[in-house]
């Protein structure tokens, strides 16, 4: 069965577009109200049997956070992701025009590892592109892609997130790269769920070359939780669990997932997450929710950062 995953895209930052999220975290997002609110998660999770950690650099100060939890609490078994392309930029401000800026460039690269390495060095086994797209100028990029290469050599993997209506292009076109003759990226993220599963076809194949595979955004940023369609609300009823754990079945229900992200805000979020290990769903149970992804990624784009 897949793995779970912690993400931390709502715990390092004071604002992002999970729905549901607002009463999860400190009424003052200050940072160390967030740092306290980050390290309680962690350790239910931990608690809980979650040995894998996902962040980015752009998630606020969510790779901080996460190695001053390691430093103080000691442990050695947790394997951590992490990734570099966006930055933050919000300066702490939930009202901020803009909260990321994308750029994947070599300069933009080397700036990022460094600090991820300083920050958590050994922890991070594996080192994700973030939000890779089927036109993104590193493909063309040789200095890049090189710099890249080396970093695989020395024994950290690399990975690769994907978003938007065209990811399937992207998990073909990435996971076909090799530099020096061999592959560049072991590993794909890509946002997938009962309303958006137009990547799952990629995803299989990726499986089946021997990549690992990640889930995010099962939950569609929250919508399946808030707004649950009917089908998932009956499911829900019938195994006595909440919404979020009926969408995340229908993720790990599908046997290309090596590992199922939760973007859980608050411990009782995780816990309400995790159940989704006691619902067993048919892999096409709840195909017919499915929206066409140009609509669902409409959507994504007009929710509030909050």
């Amino acid at each position: 069965m897949p793995d779970f995953a912690l993400g931390l895209a709502a715990l390092g930052r004071p604002a992002y577009i999970n729905l549901g999220r607002e009463h999860a975290l400190p009424a003052e997002r200050d940072v160390d109200a967030m740092r306290a609110a980050c390290h309680a998660v962690l350790d239910a999770a931990y608690a809980a049997g979650v040995r894998r950690v996902d962040a980015a650099r752009s998630y606020g100060r969510a790779e901080e956070f996460l190695a001053q939890w390691l430093t103080t609490r000691g442990h050695r078994d947790v394997r951590v992701s992490s990734k570099w392309g966006y930055e933050y930029v919000a300066d702490w401000r939930r009202d901020a025009d803009t909260h990321e800026v994308k750029e994947h460039s070599l300069e933009r690269f080397t700036r990022q590892w460094g600090e991820t390495e300083a920050l958590l060095g050994a922890h991070v086994g594996l080192y994700k592109v973030h939000s890779l797209t089927d036109d993104s100028p590193l493909y063309g990029n040789p200095e890049l892609l090189a710099a890249l290469g080396r970093l695989r050599d020395s024994g950290v993997r690399l990975g690769f997130s994907t978003s938007g209506p065209k990811q399937a292009a992207t998990v073909r076109r990435a996971l076909e790269l090799e530099v020096e003759g061999r592959r560049l990226f072991e590993a794909v993220q890509s946002t997938w769920n009962v309303l958006e599963p137009s990547v799952g076809s990629a995803l299989a194949w990726a499986h089946e070359s021997g990549a690992e595979v990640f889930v995010k955004e099962g939950m569609a940023n929250g919508r399946l939780a808030v707004e649950p369609p009917a089908r998932i609300r009956e499911l829900a009823a019938k195994h006595d669990v909440g919404p979020d754990a009926v969408a995340l079945a229908a993720v790990r229900a599908q046997p290309w997932v090596d590992v199922v992200l939760s973007g859980a805000a608050s411990a009782d979020q995780l816990h309400s997450n995790l159940r989704a290990a006691e619902i067993d769903l048919d892999p096409e149970e709840l195909s017919d929710l499915a929206e066409p992804a140009e609509r669902y990624w409409a959507t994504r784009a007009s929710l509030a950062w909050e």
